[in-house]
């Protein structure tokens, strides 16, 4: 009997073309793939929660996939990490109704993005932090940061090729931490657009560099003109931190509940 399996999973997506398989470049889900079909004996397809892009890192990356090996949901982890290259860590495993799905059940994401405000960067966080070499006025940043909060038409927060049905988007967090030379931007919301929370970063890099004012994302709330806000910071400062879902997707039916007990 098939069972549906939900993984979380972390990795450096430095070497990778994004999460998607793609016939130009090698992707995070053609591995996990490989790895399953190769433990199971069967051709797995998993269906991940967030289509990151090339050069973006996941904390807490999910996806799911259906299968018939009697391998424990929780024994995943052990077995496809023997598998995966180390930039890859499959660090959970949970079984979840047959009608559970990764993408579109989710009801929130938080992401983090990295900048390293200094002169002459870092060789060692050169691909996980954005490197902006002249100073940036904080303040002014923490200023329009919290602007972002609440519910709002994000149409000028989208690149373009997004395939959204409504730019209408919640956002619950929109925190920023200085520590030394790093400047760690979190930002939580129901859902996100193609490319919004690095055109979100972007904008606030130039707002510290007084390119664009601190009322620059409310003004783009106002025009929903994609030429209201900066440009798209790098995809190397960008981590899907954490995928959220509500407490009734993981409900399992009786019969399975009693032979779980």
């Amino acid at each position: 009997m098939a069972r549906r399996i939900l993984l979380t999973i972390e990795y450096d997506g430095t070497a990778y073309s994004g999460w998607q398989r793609q016939y130009n470049g090698l992707a995070v889900q053609q591995l996990i793939e490989e790895a399953l079909t190769r433990a199971t004996g069967e051709a797995i397809t998993i269906t991940g929660a967030s289509r990151t892009d090339a050069g973006v890192h996941a904390l807490g990356q999910c996806a799911h996939f259906d299968t018939s090996s009697r391998i424990p949901p929780e024994k995943y982890p052990f077995v496809l990490n023997t598998m995966l290259p180390r930039d890859i860590r499959v660090q959970a495993g949970r079984e979840v109704p047959d009608g559970f799905h990764a993408r579109f059940m989710t009801c929130g994401k938080r992401y983090t993005y990295r900048i390293l405000n200094s002169r002459h960067g870092s060789a060692i966080r050169r691909n996980t932090f954005a490197h902006v070499p002249i100073p940036l006025d904080v303040d002014a940043m923490r200023q329009a940061f919290p602007t972002l909060l609440g519910t709002h038409d994000f149409a000028a927060y989208q690149a373009s090729g997004g395939t959204a049905k409504t730019t209408i988007r919640t956002i619950r967090m929109a925190e920023m931490t200085v520590q030394g030379d790093e400047i760690i931007l979190l930002v939580e919301g129901d859902a996100f657009l193609y490319n919004m929370v690095r055109i979100i970063a972007g904008t606030l890099i130039e707002i510290g560099l007084h390119r664009r004012s601190a009322d620059a994302f409310t003004e783009a709330f106002r025009t929903l003109d994609r030429l209201s806000l900066g440009v798209t910071a790098p995809p190397h400062g960008l981590e899907l931190t954490k995928v959220y879902y509500p407490e009734e997707a993981f409900r399992m039916p009786e019969a399975v509940r009693w032979h779980e007990e």
